[in-house]
């Protein structure tokens, strides 16, 4: 029986697990990794794959079986990580971005670091005005179809790619023109690296929003970009932090709290599992941006003085070291095979950038989302966002083209001082039917659904008699008030009522410590006056002694019984 227990649990170690990875090209890659193994071991096999040696702004994402996000650890057990049924699936994405994407030693790294702000220009994460947004795309179409050639090119070209959410055929015509007349002659290589210099410039740049709710009960975004934290709320930026004037970052259930030089920062996550998400980010943000050696890290708690709480420890290089080793890289560059964009009229999905096709074991899916039925009255009431012609100011709409004309179109925009996640999509799914509510959300705004949101979500779409329901819970995550103000209240109970319990345990441990050594022989003035009291006396002949007996004559009498048997 123990051999087979033995056999049973050796097979059990070995046993290897599936996993895949989809790359920011929309590939894949597969392989088997043993059950102990740990993050970084997946991430060294992912990085060889792809002939990456400026891997540490790199990472590994994946959703747990709650549909919270999370990055892969990779000092720890993947396996353990996931909690989740083989076959695994994961993503690789830019964990923390260059504060100069442009100064990155390889081609390959900026190539890489160029297909992530492309999905964060389609999924609303980076917004800009209108002529910025041009030329951006513009950046986009020279990198992945070349000059403009008449004869390739038809009247109306530009408007076969989405490059944003929604857009209008104004910003078509801007797209095409600067890419006819400004770009021509730029190479891929030359043509991304511009584009990494433009996005760079702009205020939302490295920003994946997290959902949250301020003291009052008013939706916010909270973010950790290469030069600070940022809030977003009300149509602008809130709060600006810089990294060094930080002190510290906690959490307690659903709240987290920012403590910068001077004022303490307070908003409240969905959930437990989502305000803690947002801790560690900013743990390992605030650690990669603002030390001078990875030597200077230190375990953070998010517990109060007596009480645990969660532990985290960033485990990886500094940006400071990384830029010393990547100036150091000294080998022939890796050749990078791009491939063109793939225009879709009829599909309304986006091609996010070409496949490494020089890397075997991949391959390619192409998903449409159809939208849902018996969305169009949601879609008519879901949104409190002012909304404006596209003919007016340089605004930037990050919308899918409406069959009106420019002059009767009305659609939400955001304007180059305001950030409105919720008009695009809400980037970190945090609640308990948050992947859902992304989909309907982009649902609603008339956006589609990436091929990143369907995959991760691994789930149906709602039914038409969902539909309702989700709006309801979507809305009330954005509109919701009240529960913060209670969930204050409740907090600060709980807090009064630890320290009553902690005060009244360290004063019985102290009376305990008092009386031990005031019964012992130790010889101090102190406690020779407290044993000449009347009061001390009486308490060691009627409580001590007997106490003390007691105590001997139960620790005989079960050393007895031990002995015997």
């Amino acid at each position: 029986m123990l051999s087979r227990l033995m056999s049973g649990s050796s097979r059990s170690l070995e046993r290897e697990y599936s996993c895949t990875v989809r790359l920011l090209d929309d590939s894949e890659y597969t392989c088997t990794i043993q059950r102990d193994a740990k993050g970084q071991y997946l991430f060294d096999l992912l990085c060889h794959h792809l002939n990456l040696l400026e891997k540490d702004y790199f990472g590994i994402r994946f959703v747990d079986p709650d549909k919270q996000r999370h990055w892969l650890e990779f000092t720890k057990s993947v396996v353990k990580q996931l909690r989740s049924q083989p076959p695994f699936t994961m993503c690789f994405r830019v964990k923390f971005y260059p504060a100069d994407p442009a100064a990155l030693k390889e081609e390959i790294t900026r190539y890489l670091v160029f297909l992530q702000i492309k999905r964060d220009l389609y999924h609303g994460r980076l917004l800009c005005k209108t002529s910025d947004a041009a030329l951006l795309a513009a950046y986009i179409l020279q990198a992945e179809i070349g000059d403009y050639d008449s004869g390739k090119h038809p009247e109306g070209y530009s408007s076969k790619f989405q490059f944003f959410p929604k857009h209008s055929e104004k910003l078509e015509r801007k797209i095409a023109e600067i890419h006819k007349t400004e770009l021509s002659g730029q190479t891929p290589a030359t043509s991304e690296l511009n584009f990494l210099r433009k996005a760079q410039t702009l205020e939302t740049y490295g920003v994946d929003p997290h959902p949250c709710k301020d003291v009052s009960g008013n939706a916010a975004f909270l973010a950790f970009t290469p030069f600070g934290f940022v809030v977003l709320q009300g149509n602008k930026r809130v709060h600006f932090i810089k990294w060094n004037e930080v002190t510290k970052l906690k959490f307690e259930g659903k709240t987290f709290y920012l403590y910068e030089k001077k004022i303490i920062l307070t908003y409240f996550a969905p959930t437990p599992e989502a305000c803690k998400h947002l801790w560690k980010c900013g743990i390992e943000n605030q650690a990669f941006y603002k030390l001078e050696k990875s030597s200077q890290v230190r375990t953070v708690s998010s517990s109060n003085l007596f009480f645990k709480g969660s532990r985290f420890r960033y485990s990886g290089r500094v940006a400071k070291e990384v830029m010393e080793s990547s100036a150091k890289i000294k080998r022939e560059p890796p050749e990078i095979h791009r491939a063109g964009m793939v225009p879709s009229r009829s599909c309304p999905s986006i091609t996010h950038g070409p496949r490494l096709s020089s890397v075997p074991r991949t391959r390619r899916r192409a998903v449409h989302i159809s939208i849902m039925e018996g969305l169009e009255s949601l879609r008519d009431s879901a949104h409190s966002t002012p909304v404006r012609s596209s003919s007016h100011g340089d605004t930037f709409l990050p919308h899918v083209r409406s069959s009106r004309t420019d002059s009767n179109e009305r659609v939400a925009v955001i304007a180059d001082e305001a950030y409105s996640p919720a008009d695009s999509v809400l980037p970190t799914p945090v609640a308990e039917h948050s992947l859902e509510l992304m989909l309907l959300s982009r649902q609603i705004n008339g956006a589609t659904c990436s091929i990143e949101e369907e995959k991760e979500s691994e789930a149906s779409t709602p039914t038409a008699t969902e539909v309702e329901a989700l709006g309801g819970e979507l809305r009330a995550l954005c509109q919701g008030h009240g529960g913060p103000e209670e969930e204050q209240v409740n907090k600060f109970v709980l807090s009064v009522l630890r320290l009553l319990l902690v005060t009244m345990g360290l004063l019985f441990v102290l009376l305990l410590l008092l009386i031990i050594l005031t019964e012992s022989d130790l010889d101090i003035a102190f406690f020779r006056d407290i044993r000449q009291t009347p009061e001390f006396e009486q308490f060691h002949y009627q409580y001590f002694c007997p106490l003390r007996r007691w105590f001997a004559c139960k620790i005989r009498s079960v050393v007895s019984l031990l002995i015997d048997t």
